[in-house]
């Protein structure tokens, strides 16, 4: 089977560790390839979400909620616009996740159930990549 991956090196907000309230990690509109891999959600439909089954690396189910803040399209003064994925900080506390940490959620084409993990000192992956250490990887990408 052909696994599909993505990566995120996690911020200080993802982890819960800035005190603020924060719904979810982002998935921002342009990452196409990321939103193809999840569950459709239908923008006509406000705040559409769908609940990811998941499970650890060593199988503990868990489940993740993904929506789209769409309260712009629906409402005269909605603000939102934005996919998330939710109900994950205390995950990332029982993983011991912290801010540079990668998460990954990877999926075997055709399976129902997605594999998130914790993979930490998230900056090694930079160095894997072989780009300069000035760089910060930020945001997604997928990994093959």
């Amino acid at each position: 089977m052909t696994k599909i991956a993505f990566r995120k090196m996690l911020s200080a907000n993802d982890v819960g560790t800035t005190g603020g309230h924060q719904g979810g990690v982002l998935i921002p509109k342009g990452e196409k390839d990321l939103l193809a891999f999840l569950p459709h959600l239908d923008p006509s439909v406000k705040n559409p979400d769908a609940w990811l089954s998941c499970a650890d690396p060593d199988g503990t189910p868990r489940k993740f909620r993904f929506v789209y803040y769409n309260n712009k399209l629906h409402d005269t003064k909605g603000t939102r616009n934005e996919y998330r994925i939710t109900h994950m900080t205390g995950w990332f506390r029982s993983m011991g996740a912290r801010e540079g940490d990668l998460f990954e959620i990877a999926r075997d084409a055709g399976s129902p159930v997605y594999v998130v993990s914790v993979i930490m000192g998230g900056d090694q992956d930079r160095i894997d990549l072989e780009l300069p250490s000035r760089i910060q990887l930020r945001g997604w990408r997928r990994v093959h």
